[in-house]
């Protein structure tokens, strides 16, 4: 399970820059401005959320807790659901999409919360001897 949040988070950054990448040079002649930042901020939260899956992948890989792994898959949730809310509204201007947004937010809030919930319980110093693993 570690493995796949590592790998589905580099993946996400790497879809995240071309995002990026696609709204400034393909996107910036046709989009309002107004528009145009909003898809920026998807990209923005994109990119960030991205890395705190590696780092929620690399926190179970080295702590060994699942709680890690939930943390992860609560930031991919965030991604889909914020991000994806906020590139399909600056795309189609269809502006009932923005009730979805503050449910990706939650889950980027839900990923934090689990993050810092798994460093809480983790030791101070990862037993690196522990061949038990609690992960699934």
């Amino acid at each position: 399970m570690t493995n796949r949040i590592l790998i589905i988070g580099s993946l996400m950054a790497g879809i995240g820059v071309a995002a990026g990448a696609f709204g400034a040079h393909g996107l910036r002649p046709i989009l309002s401005e107004k528009m145009m930042a909003v898809f920026e901020t998807g990209v923005r939260y994109h990119l960030v959320h991205a890395v705190a899956m590696l780092i929620a992948g690399l926190s179970a890989h080295w702590f060994h807790h699942r709680v890690f792994v939930r943390a992860g898959w609560s930031f991919l949730i965030g991604i889909l659901i914020f991000s994806g809310s906020l590139y399909t509204l600056a795309l189609t201007d269809i502006r009932t999409l923005g009730i979805l947004t503050p449910f990706g937010g939650l889950a980027f809030l839900i990923g934090w919360s689990l993050l810092a919930w798994g460093y809480w319980q983790a030791p101070l110093k990862p037993d690196s001897s522990n061949s038990e693993s609690k992960i699934d």
